[in-house]
């Protein structure tokens, strides 16, 4: 299991994205992340064109299989939604990982009983 934004654990800063402007400003080891796949497809479009990591904020099944066929590097699911998902990602062996927000250490045991790829500390979402 990936543990993003731990104190102990050193992680790349995610950082949303609403500009293709914005992207020049990121660090070089930063994840894109980007809020609705609908509304930013154009510029992920670009980022996949430049090959950077990108992270998509997934609200629907239908969400998390298009952004994993744009090469999404992380799916932020919602936690209601995350087990779910995360079962059609083992399914069909997505490379795309499958991370849900969390705000204390004491989720994170939860989420790796449920065989959830990942979590990140909602601070570490810039």
């Amino acid at each position: 299991m990936k543990i993003i934004g731990h104190p102990w654990i050193q992680s790349p800063q995610f950082i949303t994205i609403i500009s293709k402007e914005q992207i020049a400003q990121t660090q070089a080891n930063s994840i894109l992340l980007f809020e609705n796949i609908r509304a930013s497809i154009k510029i992920i479009h670009y980022a996949k064109k430049e090959g950077l990591a990108f992270g998509v904020k997934i609200s629907t099944i239908n969400d998390a299989l298009l952004a994993y066929n744009l090469s999404a590097t992380y799916l932020l699911v919602e936690a209601q939604i995350a087990l779910e998902i995360q079962n059609i990602a083992q399914h069909y062996l997505f490379d795309t990982q499958i991370i849900v927000a969390i705000k204390d250490e004491e989720e994170i045991a939860q989420y790796a009983k449920m065989g959830i790829d990942g979590v990140i500390f909602q601070q570490t979402i810039k």
